[in-house]
C-alpha cells in the first residue's frame, strides 16, 4: 500500500506509546516522534535536540554501510556520565555531607576503545576515572586514565605480574587502589611492595552478609566469590600493623550484584557497610574512600518494578540513599564522612548503544499455503476440511474449532499410513491455517472468547527473520532471557496489524527473541507492522551499550557488526553528523580467528578452478571471474546483503 494511502485513523503517537513504553524505558532519550519516526534526545539538558532514527539510517545506507549495524550515540554516553556526577554532588552539597564523591567506570561493562574515551573525556571534570579487573583492561587503564586526580580501582583476582603492573601504576603518580580479594594477595603485595619500594593504596573488599535482589544475587552473601569475611578483614589488619603498613590502606569495598532491581537491597547494604566502615576507623585504619560497587540498575522493560529486567528506584533515589546512610551512620558513630565511590556500569553505557537491522522476510505457520481447489476423486477428510472453512461464521466458531482440530490429527495419522497423498495433505494443512485465521478474524469481536480460542492468536504469530546473530548482538536475550526493547525505526504512526517473534540468520534453533515488554508480565510477543513489497523495514534493538557489545560471539562466524558513531550538532539541518564509522568483522577476518589462513584458502580454490579448467569443464574467463567472486567473498561483511 503507498504509504499516502495508509490508514492512520484510529491509532495515535499515544497509542505507539502505550504499546513500546519508549518514554518508560528510554531514560527521556527516546521518544514516538509525530512523524510515525523513533527520535532520539541525546542531551538531557537541551530536551529540543532530536534526531530522527529514520535520517540516521538514510544517511548510513548513502554511505554505503551495510546493516546489520551498531549505532551509538555519544552523546547520551556523556550525558550519563555527567547526569551520575551532578547527582552525586548535588545530593552532597544537599545533605551537609563532608566526603566528595569520585566514581569509576568499570571497564568489563564495555570494553571498546571508543567508549572509553568517550566516558574520560566526559568525566574528567569530575575526576571520574576506571576500574579493572584483570590485567588487559588494567593496561589499557594504565595507558587511558591518565587524569592523575581520577582514581583507578583494581578489582579481581590477582596474580604477581597483576600487582607488578599495579605498582607500576603507582611508580608513573597514578591514583591506584589495589583491592585485596584474598588474603594471600596481600601477602604478595606486601613482599612486592618492599622490593619495589613502593608504598600503594590498598583496598578491603568485604564479603556482605546482605544479599543483592535480582538475577544476580547468588554472587553476594557469605558465599559470595569475591571479598574478605571480618575475620580474614581483621587478620589483614594486624598482618599490616605487624609490617608498619597498615597506612596503606585507604578503601573499603563491596558489591551485592549487577542490576540491583529493589532499592532495599541497597538500603540494606549501605547500612552493613557504614557499619564496617565506621568500626575498621575507629581500629586505626585510615579508611578514605568507600567503594559502594555497582549494581545501580537499567529500567529495560518499563514496568519500574523488582522484574529482573526492571528496577523500583531512579538514580535520585539510588544516590541519595548512598549518601545519608553514610551520613547517618557515621555521625551516628563519631568517625568522618569517607570519599564515595561508585562502579556503575550498566546505568553508563546501556542507553547508548542500540542494533539496528532490517527485517528481510516473514515466516507464518502453514507457510505460503497450497492450491486448495477441488480435485475428482480427492479423500474425505479434504473435502470436510473444506466444509468446514466455507461454513465457517461467528455462531459456530467454537465448534468449527473443536471439529478441525480433530480433522488435522486424523489427517496426519492418515498420512503416515499412507491413505493421503502428499498432495492431500498439503490440501488439509493450507485449510486448516485459513479457517484458523478466519475464526480469529470473528473471535477478536467478541466480548467473551474461550481459552482455546484465545490462544489462536498466538499459534498464528509470525516470526520474522532479521538479519543478524541473536548470539553476537543480544546475547543477554539468549543467555539469561534478559528483556530487550525492540522498536520499529519507522510508521509508529500506523496500527501494527502483526504479532511477531524474531528469529535470526543463524542456523540454531535458539537463534530467537520471544521475550518482549508486557504489561504486567513479560510478554510472548509484539505488534510489528505488515512487511510491504519494495519498502524496507528497520526496527531497533536497545539498551545493548552494556555487556552487549563485548559478550556475543562467534556463532555461525558472524563476527562483529559495522558500528556507527553519531554525535549531536545543532547547527546541522538533521541535528547530527556520523563522525566514525568502525568497520565490522569481514569473512576472511573471522575466518583468520580461527586459524585459517584466507590465502590459502583462495589458493586452494583457484587450484580446483584451474583443475576443471584444464579438464575443458570451465572456461578460462569463467573461471577467473568464479575466483574473483570468491576472493571479493573472503573481503566482505558477514552478514547477509539484503
Amino acid at each position: 500500500m503507498p504509504k499516502e494511502q495508509r490508514q492512520t485513523s484510529f491509532w495515535s503517537i499515544d497509542d505507539a506509546e502505550r504499546t513500546y513504553r519508549v518514554k518508560r524505558w528510554g531514560n527521556g532519550y527516546f521518544e514516538v516522534g509525530e512523524s510515525g519516526n523513533l527520535m532520539v534526545k541525546p542531551r538531557y539538558d537541551q530536551p529540543d535536540l532530536k534526531i530522527n532514527m529514520q535520517e540516521v539510517i538514510n544517511e548510513i545506507q548513502q554511505k554505503g554501510i551495510e546493516f546489520p549495524a551498531v549505532v551509538r550515540f555519544h552523546d547520551i554516553l556523556r550525558s550519563q556520565v555527567e547526569q551520575l556526577n551532578k547527582t552525586f554532588r548535588y545530593t552532597i552539597e544537599d545533605a551537609n555531607y563532608e566526603g566528595h564523591y569520585q566514581g569509576v567506570f568499570p571497564v568489563k561493562v564495555n570494553q571498546m576503545r571508543e567508549v572509553i574515551e568517550e566516558i574520560i573525556c566526559a568525566g574528567k571534570r569530575f575526576n571520574y576515572g576506571l576500574e579493572a579487573g584483570s590485567k588487559p583492561e588494567l593496561i589499557a587503564a594504565l595507558a587511558y586514565n591518565t587524569n592523575k586526580n581520577a582514581l583507578t580501582i583494581l578489582n579481581g583476582y590477582k596474580d604477581e605480574e597483576y600487582l607488578r603492573l599495579a605498582l607500576l601504576g603507582s611508580q608513573i603518580g597514578r591514583k591506584i587502589i589495589i583491592v585485596i580479594e584474598k588474603y594471600s594477595e596481600l601477602l604478595t603485595l606486601v613482599k612486592l611492595s618492599k622490593q619495589l619500594n613502593v608504598v600503594p593504596m590498598v583496598g578491603f573488599r568485604a564479603k556482605m552478609m546482605v544479599k543483592g535482589r535480582g538475577k544476580w544475587e547468588s554472587s553476594s552473601g557469605e558465599r559470595a566469590k569475591f571479598g574478605l569475611s571480618l575475620s580474614e578483614m581483621l587478620n589483614a589488619k594486624k598482618l599490616l600493623e605487624d609490617e608498619d603498613m597498615l597506612h596503606m590502606v585507604n578503601l573499603l569495598h563491596f558489591h551485592i550484584g549487577s542490576q540491583l532491581t529493589d532499592i532495599r537491597a541497597i538500603k540494606e547494604a549501605v547500612q552493613e557497610a557504614s557499619l564496617i566502615y565506621s568500626r575498621l576507623y575507629q581500629m586505626g585504619v585510615p579508611l578514605e574512600y568507600v567503594d559502594v560497587g555497582g549494581g545501580l540498575a537499567v529500567d529495560y522493560d518499563g514496568t519500574q518494578s523488582t522484574n529482573d529486567s526492571s528496577c523500583n528506584y531512579g538514580i535520585s533515589e539510588y544516590v541519595s540513599d548512598i549518601v545519608y546512610g553514610f551520613k547517618q551512620t557515621c555521625d551516628l558513630q563519631s568517625v568522618p564522612h569517607p570519599n564515595l565511590v561508585s562502579e556503575s556500569g550498566r546505568s553508563i553505557t546501556a542507553h547508548h548503544s542500540c542494533v539496528v537491522t532490517k527485517i528481510i522476510g516473514e515466516i507464518t505457520p502453514g507457510g505460503n499455503g497450497y492450491n486448495t481447489r477441488k480435485a475428482t476423486g480427492e479423500h474425505i477428510i479434504v473435502t470436510n476440511m473444506r466444509d468446514y472453512q466455507q461454513g465457517l461464521d461467528k455462531d459456530n466458531a467454537q465448534e468449527t474449532y473443536n471439529d478441525i482440530s480433530q480433522l488435522k490429527e486424523q489427517a496426519q495419522q492418515a498420512f503416515k499410513l499412507g491413505v493421503l497423498t502428499l498432495e492431500e495433505m498439503a490440501k488439509v494443512e493450507t485449510l486448516y491455517w485459513k479457517t484458523l485465521e478466519n475464526i480469529n478474524d470473528f473471535v477478536v469481536e467478541q466480548e467473551f472468547i474461550s481459552e482455546e480460542l484465545k490462544e489462536i492468536e498466538e499459534t498464528l504469530s509470525s516470526q520474522y527473520l532479521a538479519n543478524f546473530s541473536v548470539f553476537q548482538s543480544a546475547a543477554d536475550s539468549w543467555a539469561i532471557d534478559q528483556v530487550l526493547p525492540i522498536v520499529p525505526i519507522s510508521r509508529l504512526n500506523e496500527r501494527p496489524n502483526k504479532r511477531c517473534t524474531f528469529v535470526d540468520i543463524t542456523c540454531d534453533s535458539d537463534g530467537k527473541i520471544e521475550q518482549f515488554i508486557g504489561d504486567e508480565v513479560t510478554a510472548n510477543h509484539v505488534p510489528m507492522h505488515q512487511l510491504n513489497k519494495d519498502e524496507d523495514y528497520f526496527i531497533g534493538i536497545f539498551l545493548t551499550g552494556a555487556y552487549q557489545d563485548v559478550m556475543g560471539d562467534m556463532h555461525n562466524l558472524f563476527g562483529r557488526l559495522n558500528e556507527v558513531h553519531i554525535v549531536s550538532y545543532d547547527d546541522d539541518p538533521k541535528d547530527f553528523y556520523i563522525e566514525e564509522v568502525v568497520k565490522g568483522n569481514s569473512v576472511e577476518g573471522v575466518l583468520s580467528t580461527m586459524q585459517y589462513t584466507p590465502e590459502i584458502l583462495a589458493q586452494a580454490v583457484k587450484k580446483e578452478i584451474d583443475n576443471e579448467i584444464a579438464r575443458g569443464k570451465i572456461k578460462p574467463r569463467q573461471g577467473v571471474q568464479l575466483i574473483d567472486f570468491y576472493e571479493e567473498c573472503l573481503a566482505g561483511y558477514t552478514y547477509l546483503k539484503i
